[in-house]
This record gives structure tokens, C-alpha cells and sequence, in this order.
């Protein structure tokens, strides 16, 4: 007797998560794209495609059907034959894997009703209907579906990936019935997009069809939930002895301001690359990592931080011929109230005089650009001149000594690429014996001031542009820098000083492989300055040439004092050891045939040449105290010298 025909239609359907391989189901995992970003991932159980491996591996699958249960005494037969109709070959497989009805195997009425709803839980049918006709062994069965055609794309949860970018990946599908392999090259195809843009945590996460044919796009953008900062010693170690946390003396509260990553954005790559160059250049850490932890959906941002040492505090003394005995008090803090200020004071004291310089600096601050960055200074120094110090003395014998105090303001801010600023600087000069009286004039009767009067008082206004591009402020091996400046005299007080002075300072580093080795070791590195002074020009104002910092060989000032002048250097520093480098360099310097409009003809009556070339050899040494310098240089004059100093020469 021929059987019913059994056809079951599922009414209401529910949809469940199509949730891609592509991501992780096994233990969290540790991706690096850089040296310096370490990310920690932890994603949800995936739920796979129905294919044919994924659905013979035990695929879950959500419904809202419930199994129906047998009939008592239900019949079972044989399935002779089952065939799927109405639908691609790659969609009848799927069809076939979610059923239990295999042919040889023994069905019955309520296995067909679930093998029915188990097709259209699987989201990609719009309908499907059963009939069976009987046999002489059993029973033949036929499936007749109705794929899901695709009309359109809902977004879900995102806020990086644009609807145009989305819609183009699924519109090979719109009006066509539904395709798991056309979808899930939809999926790679947005999720190449999304570490194209940089956003290396974001993809797609599930694909749910309704039988409207309506596609919902849901995304895992990697959101950023919270940014937090962790603080280690030198050590790596993030809690102390006791089990406590590290405390860092940085506000994290002035941090999050710095940075350009905030909770509620979506992680991108590019922006924690540009904040860790952000926390670099704040100079405040030894080092700073990354870490990411929570999953694909949900994502803390941790900055691992590693101070430096902010303050010091030194106490000293000695002796010299000008000051006699002298002691030293000198306090520094540069991440003062931890929000990367920095104040200062270096104190001398002797019998003859109390010297002291001081500054407060409270820098300009992207996170805030209405508001400029500022530098306020005050000093008291004394010294011997280096514009008249040599064969010519005073009226007593005695070596001149330039005494100066005042101060002076400065605002900060950048302007595109260039750091710009502007101050107002005052200074009274004074031209001092050994004992601190006054001397207007030197023993050949030249004037030491503009005034006359052995008193000068300078006040200006200073604009000072730099643009900087060494991948290294410290020990620069590739890049530039260039600093133009001038600067604009008040005429007010004894000498009515009208000045104008203009300045340019230019140097190029280039990475060179003369030894073999690690090519950034060593370093063509070149330097070129320049200046020149109009209007009136008090002597001790003028650029004084050689020495140390200007041409090696020679004492400070003994190439020239000039209105005007020109600098090169050149130099060739290789490594030695880890904390040792070489250096072979070359100075040229010259006044310009300027030494004679000067007031005085300091460098005329002191016989300085006017120009100058030195060259010679120097060690680095890489000290906890910083960059150690050590030259022994040689001058066209055939003397030679040792000099020492901090940092290169440029």
C-alpha cells in the first residue's frame, strides 16, 4: 500500500550565527606585527558554514524547533533512495549533511519532520518540503527546497568598515540564491580590507541569512574598552617585593590626554604606533610595550612603561683660579608633578661670588593645542670672556670677566612640521676684574661695552624655528635637522642696544656600511651654520669662534670674533665597543673678514686669524651620566689639544 505523502513547511523560522574558521577556537594567541605592539587574543568557540566536513564533525546548531517525538509503535523502513531537489549541488550537500536519513538506513514518519527542520535551521532555505513513495525494499524520499535568494545587507556592529565596501563584497549574491563558498570570499575580501586600513583585530564573525532574504553582517571590530598603563622597573618586574604594583610617578590621567587612542574607537594599528613615538618623545621612559587584552569584540589597550630616571640631585665642589674654592648644588626633574614638566637649578657659591641658573619648562602639548608650551628662565653667571680673553688685559693686568644676569619667557608651539618659538629675553652685562670692579675699557684703551661704561643691558625678542627629522635626538644616524633664528633688540636701558641678528644651523646624518656590520652603527654625519649681526653690535656679542663646540684644535675664541661668520664640520663615527664609538671629524670656521667691525677690534688686537681648520679623531663613551666626548684634534697652526665634553658635537 502506498503511504502518505508526509510535506511539513516550517512557519516561523529562527536564525542562528554562521561564525567563520578564520577565527582562533584553541587558547589565546600572541600576534606581533612589530617590534614594539604585542597583542593578546582570545576569541569564542567557532561555530562553522555548514559544509560537508564541518557538518559531519558534530556542527552545533541553534534552533527554536523541538524534535518530534515517535509514535508509539511508530513504523520504521528502509530508505532506498533520498534525493535532494531544487537546489545547487553545493547547497544539497549541506542539505544532506544536516539530515539523519541516509539510504540503507532506517527512517520514519517523525525522522523525516526533523530532517525537515533540521534543513531549514540551517538559515539557507526559505522552504523545504518532504514526500516519500513506497517500494518493494523501502522507501524512497525526495526533499524539495527553496534556497534563501539575497536581496540585501544589514550591518552589525560596525563602525570602521563603510556600507559601500561591504555591499560591493556581497553584491555577486543580490538576486541570486544563496552561496556559502560566495560568501565566505565576501568574508576574505573584507577582512583584507580591514588589515589593509590597519585594523589588525577586526573581522568578520558571523553572516546570519533570514528567509526574507535579508543578510545581517555582524563584525568584531576589535572596540577598544579601556586604556590602562602599567608601570615596571628596570627589572621588567610589574609588582614589587611585597606583591604591590609598581607606582610610576607619571599621572596616567596626563597619559590618556597624550594619546591618541581612546576607549569606545575602533583599535587601529597606525594610531598605537603613533603613540608609542608620542611616549617616546615625552623623553619621561627606557620603555614602552603594547599589550591587548580581551577578544576580537571587546579590547583593553595596556601600555607597559618603563621610567626613566627623572630627577638628580648632585652636591660638589672644587677649586679654580678665578673663583677660588666653590661648591655645587644642582637639582633636576624632568617629569616634575608627573605630567612631564621640568624644573631645574644649578647653584655655585665662593667666596666672591654666588652664581645660579634656573628654568621651568612646561612644554606645548598636542593633546591641547590652544595652548602655547613655555620656558621660564632666570640666571646669574660669571666667567672669563671668551671675546677678550688673550694677550690683552685689562688696565690692572688683570683677565676680563663677563658677569650677566636676567632671564626670560618663552612660548612653544609647533607649526606643521616646524617647532616654533618666541621670547623675550633680558640680560645686563658687566665687564669685571678678578675682584668684581668694573672696567669699561681694556689696557689699550678699547671699549669692553657699547655704553662705555663697562655696563651693558640687552633686551630682544627671539623667533627660533626648527624642523627635525632624526630618527634619533640623541645619537642621531639618519636624518636632518634645521634651525633658522632671529633675533630683534629693544633699545631701552644703558647702552640702547639696536640689533638684529639672524642665524641658520643645518645638519644631515647618513647611514653608511664602510665595515660591514650593522649598517645604522655608523654614520656620515655632516653640519653647516651660519650668522650674521646688523646694527649696533656690543663686543662680547660677537660670534666667537673655535673650540670645543666650533673648531677642534683651537681654544674657545681664539679663531676669530666676528659680525658675521660661517661653520662646516664633517665627521665619520663608527662603533667599537657596546658602549664605545670612534670618531674621525674636520672643523672649518672664518669670520668673513667681519673681525674689524667689531667694536674694539677684539679679534684684531688679540691677533686671531679670522679663520681657522682643524681635524683629528675622538671616543664616545655611552655613560649613565650620558654621552662622554673625548677629541684630540690638530689646527692649521700646528698646535693640538684634548678637549672634553657631553654629547656630539652636533
Amino acid at each position: 500500500m502506498r503511504s502518505n505523502t508526509a510535506i511539513y513547511t516550517l512557519i516561523g523560522l529562527t536564525a542562528i550565527e554562521l561564525i567563520y574558521t578564520s577565527l582562533a577556537t584553541a587558547s589565546p594567541q600572541v600576534v606581533v606585527p612589530s617590534s614594539d605592539v604585542q597583542y593578546y587574543q582570545e576569541y569564542q568557540n567557532a561555530v562553522v558554514i555548514p559544509t560537508s566536513e564541518s557538518t559531519s564533525n558534530s556542527t552545533r546548531v541553534a534552533t527554536t524547533s523541538q524534535p518530534l517525538p515517535a509514535a508509539r509503535n511508530e513504523l520504521f523502513v528502509t530508505a532506498t533512495d533520498v534525493q535532494i531537489v531544487g537546489a545547487s549541488e553545493e547547497l544539497q550537500q549541506i542539505a544532506r549533511n544536516a539530515i539523519k536519513t541516509r539510504v540503507g538506513g532506517e527512517t520514519s514518519e517523525s525522522q523525516l519532520q526533523q530532517d525537515v527542520a533540521a534543513i531549514l535551521a540551517t538559515n539557507l532555505f526559505s522552504n523545504a518540503t518532504v514526500s516519500s513513495n513506497p517500494t518493494a525494499t523501502g522507501l524512497n524520499v525526495v526533499f524539495q527546497v527553496e534556497p534563501v535568494v539575497v536581496h540585501s545587507l544589514q550591518l552589525a556592529n560596525a563602525k570602521a568598515l563603510p556600507q559601500n565596501v561591504a555591499i560591493e563584497s556581497i553584491k555577486p549574491q543580490i538576486g541570486n540564491p544563496i552561496s556559502p563558498a560566495a560568501l565566505s570570499q565576501s568574508v576574505e575580501q573584507i577582512n583584507e580590507w580591514y588589515a589593509q586600513n590597519g585594523y589588525t583585530l577586526a573581522r568578520v564573525i558571523a553572516i546570519r541569512p533570514n528567509p526574507q532574504g535579508v543578510l545581517t553582517l555582524e563584525v568584531a571590530e576589535g572596540l577598544i574598552n579601556d586604556v590602562k598603563f602599567r608601570f615596571s622597573d628596570e627589572d621588567g618586574r610589574f609588582v614589587d617585593d611585597k606583591g604591590k604594583p609598581i607606582q610610576g610617578r607619571t599621572q596616567p590621567d596626563f597619559l590618556r590626554r597624550e594619546l591618541n587612542v581612546k576607549p569606545g574607537q575602533v583599535f587601529r594599528e597606525e594610531t598605537v604606533k603613533q603613540d608609542l613615538q608620542q611616549l617616546y618623545q615625552l623623553g619621561l621612559f627606557q620603555n614602552v610595550r603594547v599589550a591587548l587584552e580581551g577578544d576580537a569584540t571587546k579590547v583593553d589597550v595596556i601600555y607597559d612603561l618603563t621610567e626613566a630616571p627623572a630627577r638628580a640631585a648632585n652636591l660638589g665642589g672644587g677649586y679654580n683660579d678665578d673663583s677660588g674654592l666653590f661648591a655645587t648644588v644642582s637639582y633636576k626633574d624632568f617629569n616634575f608633578s608627573g605630567v612631564n614638566d621640568s624644573i631645574g637649578a644649578d647653584i655655585q657659591i665662593s667666596r666672591r661670588d654666588i652664581q645660579f641658573d634656573t628654568n621651568f619648562t612646561s612644554p606645548y602639548r598636542a593633546s591641547n593645542p590652544d595652548r602655547f608650551g613655555y620656558q621660564v628662565n632666570a640666571f646669574r653667571r660669571r666667567g672669563i670672556s671668551q671675546t677678550f680673553d688673550g694677550d690683552v688685559s685689562l688696565p690692572n693686568d688683570d683677565r676680563p670677566r663677563e658677569g650677566q644676569f636676567g632671564g626670560s619667557v618663552t612660548l612653544q608651539r609647533p607649526i606643521d612640521d616646524w617647532q616654533a618659538s618666541m621670547g623675550l629675553n633680558y640680560k645686563r652685562t658687566s665687564i669685571r676684574d678678578r675682584a668684581g670692579n668694573i672696567s669699561p675699557q681694556d689696557e689699550l684703551g678699547n671699549p669692553l661695552t657699547l655704553s662705555g661704561t663697562g655696563i651693558d643691558d640687552l633686551a630682544t625678542i627671539s623667533f627660533t624655528a626648527t624642523r627635525d627629522f632624526r630618527n634619533n635626538f640623541i645619537n642621531p644616524t639618519e636624518g636632518s635637522v634645521l634651525s633658522l633664528s632671529a633675533e630683534q633688540s629693544i633699545p631701552i636701558g644703558q647702552g640702547a642696544i639696536s640689533m638684529s641678528r639672524l642665524r641658520a644651523n643645518y645638519s644631515q646624518y647618513v647611514p653608511v656600511d664602510l665595515v660591514g656590520g650593522d649598517r645604522d652603527s655608523e654614520v656620515f654625519a655632516f653640519n653647516v651654520q651660519g650668522g650674521t649681526t646688523i646694527g649696533d653690535l656690543p663686543p662680547y656679542e660677537a660670534f666667537n669662534l673655535g673650540g670645543l663646540n666650533s673648531v677642534r684644535g683651537y681654544g674657545i675664541g681664539e679663531v676669530g670674533s666676528g659680525r658675521s661668520f660661517v661653520l662646516a664640520s664633517a665627521e665619520y663615527r663608527f662603533p667599537i665597543l657596546d658602549f664605545l664609538g670612534g670618531v674621525v671629524f674636520a672643523d672649518f670656521a672664518s669670520d668673513l673678514g667681519s673681525g674689524d667691525t667689531v667694536l674694539g677690534e677684539p679679534a684684531v688686537v688679540r691677533d686671531k686669524p679670522g679663520s681657522g681648520f682643524g681635524y683629528g679623531a675622538g671616543v664616545r663613551v655611552d655613560s649613565p651620566i650620558g654621552l662622554i666626548r673625548a677629541d684630540f684634534g690638530f689646527n692649521d697652526q700646528g698646535e693640538s689639544r684634548l678637549q672634553f665634553g657631553f654629547g656630539h658635537r652636533f
